[in-house]
C-alpha cells in the first residue's frame, strides 16, 4: 500500500502563510526601527563625528614593501665521490638536509627575536647622519619624551656600533619590546600566493626612513644567515682542504729545489752512493706530487659542492622612495565611523524591542 501523498494545494497554502509572516515580520521591525529613526540618526551623526575626529589625530604611515623568492638546492650529485673523498677523512655536504626556509618557516624565521634584532641594531641614514634603526623606533614611537617624565632620569641609547655583548639590562629589555611590538603591530610577511614560492615583507610606520630601512634591512640579514648556515659544513671543507693544498705545495716546491741542489752537488756519476740521496729526493718529490693531486681534486670537488649548496636569493621588488602613505581620509573616516555607530544602534533598538516583547508573553 503506497503512502498517502500531501495534498499540494495545503502545502503551497503553507509556503504561502510563510510569506506572509516573514512579510509581516519586516514591516514590525521597519515599524519599530522608524519610531527610534531619530535615535539612530542621531548615532550615525556622532558616529560619523567620531570618525572626522579619528581621520583628523590619526597620524600618516608609510608602507614599504620587499618581495623575495628563494631557491635552495638540497640535491647534491656528488654521492659518486663521497667514499672517495671519505677516505680522507672529507664530508661533502652530499645529503639532502630539510631548511629553515622551506614552507612557511621562513615567516617565523623572519619574525624571530635574533633576526629583528639584527634589523634594529643596523644603522640607516636619517638627515645625512647614521643611526641605528633602534634610534628611530625610539624617536617615532617619542619614549624619550615618556622617560623624561621618570624620577630616575632613564634613558636607553643604542649607538652605531655598539658590541651586542656590552648591553646593559636596560637596553636588553627595551630590545626586547621594541622587537615583540614590531612583530605584532606593524611587520606584516606573507605569501603573495599560496602556490608560489614569493615571500612579501610589508612595514608600516610613522617614519619613512624606517619604513625602508627596517624591510631592506630585515631580509638582508636573514639571506646573510641563511646562506651562512647553509654553506657552513662545505666552506668548513674547502677551508681545510685548501690549508693542506697550501702546504703540500710549499713542501713540493721544496722538495723540487732540494732534488735539483743534489743533482748539482754530485757531478761526479761514477759514485753509485752519490746518486742516492738524488733518488730520495726524486721519490719524495713524487709522493708530495701524488698527495697534492688528490687534494687539490678533492678541494675542486668542495668547491663545486659548495656552490651547488649556496642558496639562490632573487629580491624581486624593494621598496622605492617616496614611499605610499596611508592615512584615514575625512571621508573615509565620516563613513566609517557612521555605520558603526548606527548599526549599533540599530541593533540595540532591535533588541530592546525583543526583550520588552518576550518579558510581556510571559
Amino acid at each position: 500500500m503506497e503512502p498517502s501523498k500531501g495534498n499540494p494545494h495545503s502545502e503551497m497554502q503553507n509556503n504561502e502563510i510563510s510569506l506572509k509572516e516573514l512579510i509581516i515580520k519586516l514591516q514590525q521591525l521597519f515599524k519599530i526601527l522608524w519610531r527610534k529613526k531619530l535615535v539612530i540618526i542621531i548615532a550615525v551623526v556622532i558616529g560619523g563625528l567620531l570618525g572626522l575626529g579619528a581621520s583628523l589625530l590619526s597620524d600618516e604611515t608609510y608602507v614599504a614593501e620587499l618581495t623575495f623568492v628563494l631557491e635552495a638546492n638540497n640535491d647534491s650529485p656528488f654521492s659518486a665521490y663521497a667514499s672517495l673523498a671519505g677516505q680522507f677523512g672529507i664530508d661533502l655536504g652530499g645529503k639532502s638536509e630539510s631548511s629553515i626556509f622551506e614552507g612557511d618557516n621562513i615567516m617565523e624565521f623572519l619574525k624571530s627575536r635574533l633576526i629583528v634584532e639584527k634589523a634594529l641594531l643596523s644603522p640607516v641614514a636619517v638627515s645625512g647622519e647614521k643611526v641605528t634603526l633602534a634610534e628611530c623606533y625610539i624617536k617615532f614611537k617619542k619614549l624619550r619624551k615618556k622617560w623624561a617624565g621618570r624620577k630616575d632620569k632613564f634613558d636607553v641609547k643604542y649607538p652605531v656600533g655598539q658590541d651586542r655583548k656590552a648591553f646593559s639590562l636596560a637596553q636588553d629589555s627595551i630590545l626586547n619590546v621594541m622587537q615583540d611590538d614590531l612583530v605584532r603591530h606593524y611587520l606584516v610577511i606573507d605569501k603573495v600566493d599560496k602556490k608560489l614560492s614569493f615571500i612579501e615583507v610589508k612595514l608600516k610606520s610613522p617614519m619613512e626612513e624606517f619604513s625602508k630601512g627596517f624591510t631592506e634591512t630585515l631580509v638582508r640579514e636573514a639571506i646573510e644567515f641563511y646562506t651562512d648556515t647553509k654553506t657552513m659544513r662545505t666552506k668548513t671543507n674547502v677551508q681545510r682542504l685548501q690549508t693542506q693544498a697550501d702546504s703540500l705545495k710549499l713542501l713540493l716546491n721544496r722538495k723540487t729545489y732540494d732534488a735539483a741542489a743534489i743533482q748539482d752537488f754530485n757531478l761526479n756519476p761514477a759514485k753509485v752512493v752519490a746518486g742516492v740521496g738524488a733518488e730520495i729526493g726524486m721519490r719524495d718529490k713524487m709522493v708530495l706530487q701524488a698527495m697534492y693531486l688528490e687534494i687539490a681534486k678533492n678541494l675542486e670537488i668542495s668547491k663545486i659542492a659548495m656552490e651547488r649548496e649556496t642558496p639562490v636569493i632573487q629580491i624581486v621588488d624593494s621598496p622605492i622612495l617616496p614611499l605610499v602613505i596611508e592615512k584615514l581620509g575625512k571621508i573615509k573616516g565620516i563613513v566609517i565611523g557612521g555605520m558603526l555607530l548606527g548599526f549599533i544602534a540599530t541593533m540595540v533598538v532591535l533588541l530592546r524591542s525583543f526583550w520588552a516583547e518576550v518579558m510581556k508573553g510571559e
